[in-house]
Parts: C-alpha cells; sequence; structure tokens
C-alpha cells in the first residue's frame, strides 16, 4: 500500500491505495480506519485499483468539526472520485462505510457500479417486535452518544480495544492493531467526531423507522454480507429489502462476527471477485 492525502471537497482525505484496474473504493467503519482493509487490499491488489480512504474525522483524514453524517459521508466518497478523476467505482463498505455505501447506492447511483456491505444494515427496517427485542446490541451506540461520557471513555480509556476484541475470536486483531485503533480516538476533535457521529445513529435510526427511504429505490446491484454471530449489529436486520431494491441479495455467514472484514478476509475477496467479476 501507498498512503497519500488529496483535497476533496471540503476536507483533506487521507487514502491507502494499491493495484491497478477497475476502481474499488474500501470504506471501513468505527472504531477502526483505513488499515482494516490491508489483507483484503494485499489479496485484490493483482484485479483491481484499491482505493480506502479514512472518513472524515477518523484516522488521518481531516477533522474539521462538522458533517459527521451519513449523507455527507456519501458526498465526501463523490469529492473523493471527482478528485481522482473517477467516473464511477465499485464500492465495499464495512459498519458505518457500509451504511454510507447504501447512500451513496441511493443518492448518487451514477456514481457506483457495485457494491458490497458488510455489517451494516439497509435503510429499511422491519417494524416487527422481536427485532426490537435486539436493541441491546447497541448499547455501545448510547456510551458513544452521551454529552462529556462519549469523548472521555474513547480519550481516557481502553474502550475501542474492548468494543474489538469482545466481538472477535482470539487472534483476529494484533495488539499494535489495537493500540492504533484506540490511539485514533485520543485526539479531542476525533472523539468529538464520534460523539457526534453516534449522535446522528440516534437520530438516523428513528428517521429510519419512520420511513424516510420507503419511497426511495436501490438500483444499484449489491451484495449484503453478515456474520451470523454479530455482537452489535443482529442479521435479523437483512429481511425486509427486497421491494425496495432491483438487484440484491443477502448472505449470512456462518461463525462470523461483525468484524467479518478482520475474521475472513479471503471470503470477502472471494465474494468480491465472484460479484464485481
Amino acid at each position: 500500500m501507498t498512503n497519500r492525502q488529496v483535497e476533496a471537497g471540503e476536507v483533506r482525505v487521507n487514502l491507502a491505495e494499491a493495484g491497478e484496474g477497475e476502481p474499488v473504493l474500501l470504506l471501513h467503519g468505527w472504531p477502526q480506519h483505513h488499515q482494516m482493509w490491508r489483507e483484503v487490499m494485499r489479496r485484490l491488489a493483482s484485479r483491481y485499483r484499491l482505493i480506502a480512504p479514512d472518513l472524515r474525522g477518523f484516522g488521518w483524514t481531516e477533522a474539521p468539526g462538522h458533517g459527521y453524517d451519513g449523507d455527507t459521508f456519501a458526498r465526501d466518497q463523490v469529492a473523493l472520485l471527482d478528485a481522482l478523476d473517477i467516473e464511477r467505482a465499485k464500492v465495499i463498505g464495512h459498519d458505518w462505510g457500509g451504511w454510507t455505501a447504501m447512500l451513496l447506492g441511493l443518492d448518487h447511483s451514477e456514481r457506483i457500479e457495485r457494491m458490497i456491505v458488510v455489517d451494516a444494515p439497509h435503510p429499511w427496517p422491519s417494524r416487527r417486535l422481536s427485532d426490537f427485542r435486539e436493541l441491546w446490541r447497541s448499547w455501545y451506540a448510547g456510551v458513544l452518544a452521551a454529552p462529556v461520557l462519549g469523548p472521555r471513555v474513547l480519550r481516557r480509556t481502553d474502550f475501542v480495544k474492548g468494543i474489538l476484541t469482545r466481538a472477535a475470536p482470539p487472534g483476529t486483531f494484533e495488539q499494535a492493531e489495537l493500540d492504533s485503533y484506540a490511539n485514533s480516538f485520543r485526539p479531542a476533535e476525533r472523539a468529538r467526531a464520534v460523539n457526534s457521529l453516534y449522535r446522528y445513529y440516534h437520530r438516523v435510526f428513528v428517521s429510519a423507522l419512520r420511513g424516510r427511504w420507503r419511497d426511495r429505490r436501490l438500483r444499484v446491484p449489491t451484495l449484503l454480507l453478515f456474520g451470523a454471530d454479530d455482537l452489535y449489529v443482529t442479521a435479523k436486520l437483512v429481511d425486509g429489502y427486497q421491494p425496495y431494491a432491483d438487484e440484491m441479495r443477502a448472505e449470512i455467514v456462518s461463525g462470523a462476527g461483525h468484524f467479518l472484514v478482520d475474521e475472513r478476509p479471503d471470503l470477502i475477496c472471494e465474494r468480491a471477485v465472484e460479484f464485481f467479476g
């Protein structure tokens, strides 16, 4: 991988790149940054031009103090594609990167050829009572969104390391990785970015339940991958997309958790080759 920084819209974006060929945008989630894609990039660099940016406020991309929401994240990616002179790209997104991919597919479909969304919900949640019983899994979102408490646990504790190790098989993350991810949120402006993002999380959850996207249709071919044992986002959220998508299918990966990219990079790469061609 090579790293560089690019002026993209209103933020300076840090990105890692590898390989040549058709462009594939790799979008990370919380609590990680672009380095979560290193094994995927190592395996796919012979096939594609791989571009792994840090989202605004994450990693080494600027944290401007505003715009920590899915719509802005999606616009940032369009600005990045413009800055790189890329007309259309394929996308793989995990967690917040997966949600960003969904919004890219809905609002900027002319820029996205195909996409794989990993361990992130689609915007058409069901209203079944059984699904509401799964909300306990998102306890950490309340902590991160809390005034004062959210930024404090990121800056002064190993909360991030606990989130990562609790939900993945032993040995998934090396100590250096855990330190890198945790330390990336120690600066005050980045802790505040996460705090703001998770306040948005609660707002967008309510608006999705109220049907904000039920008059929208996803026309970008999409593969949704979910770990069957995801500790933080229940795989039950996979259901319900069929009336709203032209070409979308879901796969529940047995024996895998929330950090599917880290746990099963070979599977991610196999699905990418199959789905992207």
